[in-house]
């Protein structure tokens, strides 16, 4: 009778079966500096140069700013160092990576004519705009003494359990706990599962053990000290290839359109052991993984003009429409405890495949200025802002996500990015040089901090061909919750992010 209850209440409630959460919301919502070696070395302020593939990706009228046909393609090393602390603890971890990172042609073709269109140019360009490499690991005694246990692994099971059916989040008898997860998660979803994994590994005690409408539970881990080690690994990364068309008229305007087509490769693993000695507690040991791919694929459209207001000046103008995105995730998990009830090990061997979702991140408005010094050099300034409170899961009309969207708009806000950069030539060589600063999308300032960051570049043309290599850098703190609490305060870890690109570039006129 149980299962078929299952079954039923499943049919109903299909749209409860959600893991979206706010860093979901954030991570596709966000890009860094990627691209050309030059486009690097300026920190990214081209908005009003033109003339280059990664301009092309930021203002879609940069490909008309080409005199000839262009092509560039451009490899990366990326180092990242954290420095995680965590109640006194701190660690240091490092890792890097090589990959292509951008690839593109422009084809520009002028006008026979006495036309005021002076050239138009067809363009193709891929970029990763986001990376998402990145690994590491915290461990620290947390002493926070609550007495709700928030600073336990306990107060994560505990908020999903409370006020759920204690038959919705245990086994049936002689069912084993592998079959009893994918039930579970088939009839009620994500957050039921997340109930029977506290239960069944008796981090959980049921208020009336013997009552299947028991929705009251207590923990078996008491307040008190706890060890953690928690480890945090991530792959993948967000890419768009854009399809851009652009003209000039006459001598001083260039416009242009770019239709984005974006892709999104994400994997995540967390491992976090837990250990106590605190009195009462039945459950002295921990270690709960988890692992989240997501896969997703998007559209977006921008629109940007570059105006030569004098020989010397230029303004340009950008608009970033929002990107519609539909994302896939799949989720397993792995739970194990020991105390006295001996060694309990959960592995149900499933993967948690998600209905697909929507997801529209905020548009973008990004102004540009740029002063060319002849032949002998530029400087150049652009300014953008997003406001992240916008980001949107969709459908609306659900209400996981209109509650979700609601704590977006709480939690993120308006944010503003500066970038200024340079360049002096010098007979065959240029040397460039950028600062930027992007302000925290979030309204605390703190769970994401403000980015700085500074580049520095240097060029040899060889005539028809080009070789560039830029080093950039740029800091950022985050404050990282050691697992999802949806319901509370969860211990947070501090890290501090440093990230360093060698980018090489090799650019020719076609």
């Amino acid at each position: 009778m149980k299962k078929l209850h299952l079954l039923f209440v499943g049919l109903l409630t299909m749209s409860s079966i959600y893991a979206q959460d706010l860093t979901d919301a954030l991570r596709y919502s966000q890009s860094e500096i990627q691209g050309t070696a030059r486009f690097r070395a300026l920190s990214g302020a081209f908005g009003a140069l033109g003339g280059d593939m990664s301009a092309v990706s930021l203002n879609p009228a940069s490909s008309a700013v080409f005199s000839r046909s262009h092509a560039s393609i451009s490899g990366f090393n990326l180092d990242t160092k954290n420095n995680s602390s965590y109640f006194g603890g701190n660690e240091e971890l490092s890792n890097s990576n090589f990959d292509l990172n951008q690839a593109g042609a422009a084809f520009v073709f002028a006008s026979n004519s006495n036309s005021p269109w002076r050239k138009f140019s067809l363009a193709v360009a891929y970029e990763r705009t986001n990376n998402y490499e990145d690994q590491w690991f915290s461990v620290g005694t947390n002493t926070l003494n609550d007495p709700d246990f928030s600073n336990s692994i306990a107060s994560y099971f505990y908020d999903y359990a409370d006020g759920r059916r204690l038959d919705e989040i245990s086994a049936l008898p002689d069912e084993s706990l592998a079959d009893a997860y994918l039930d579970i998660g088939n009839a009620y979803g994500y957050g039921h599962q997340q109930a029977f994994l506290g239960f069944e590994s008796f981090i959980l005690e049921p208020d009336d053990i013997d009552n299947d409408a028991n929705t009251t539970y207590t923990s078996n881990i008491s307040p008190g000290n706890f060890l953690h080690d928690y480890t945090y690994t991530a792959t993948g990364y967000n890419g768009k290839v854009s399809f851009n068309v652009a003209t000039q008229y006459e001598d001083n305007l260039y416009i242009g359109v770019n239709l984005n087509s974006h892709f999104i490769d994400y994997n995540r693993s967390t491992v976090l052991f837990e250990e106590n000695n605190n009195t009462g507690s039945t459950v002295n040991y921990v270690r709960f993984d988890n692992s989240l791919n997501t896969r997703g694929n998007g559209f977006s459209f921008q629109v940007g003009g570059i105006m030569k207001l004098t020989k010397e000046f230029r303004v340009g103008v950008t608009y970033d429409s929002p990107t519609w995105y539909t994302i896939e995730e799949e989720t397993t998990q792995y739970l194990e405890t020991d105390g006295d009830n001996g060694f309990i090990a959960i592995d149900p061997l499933i993967i948690n495949v998600f209905p697909e979702y929507k997801l529209q991140t905020p548009a973008k408005l990004t102004g540009s200025l740029a002063y060319v010094f002849g032949n002998q050099g530029l400087i150049s300034f652009d300014y953008s802002r997003k406001d992240y409170g916008n980001t949107r899961f969709k459908p609306e009309s659900d209400t996981f996500y209109q509650d979700l969207n609601a704590r977006i708009s709480e939690t993120f806000t308006e944010a503003s990015t500066y970038r200024v950069g340079g360049e002096y030539k010098h007979e065959q060589f240029s040397f460039r040089g950028g600062y930027r600063f992007e302000e925290s999308p979030y309204a605390d300032g703190v769970t994401v901090g403000d980015l700085t960051g500074f580049s520095l570049g240097l060029g040899y043309n060889f005539g028809n061909t080009k070789l560039d290599v830029t080093y950039d850098q740029s800091e950022r703190s985050f404050n990282n919750s050691l697992y999802n609490l949806d319901f509370g305060n969860a211990p947070q870890a501090t890290v501090d992010r440093t990230n360093s690109n060698i980018t090489v570039s090799l650019s020719f006129n076609l």
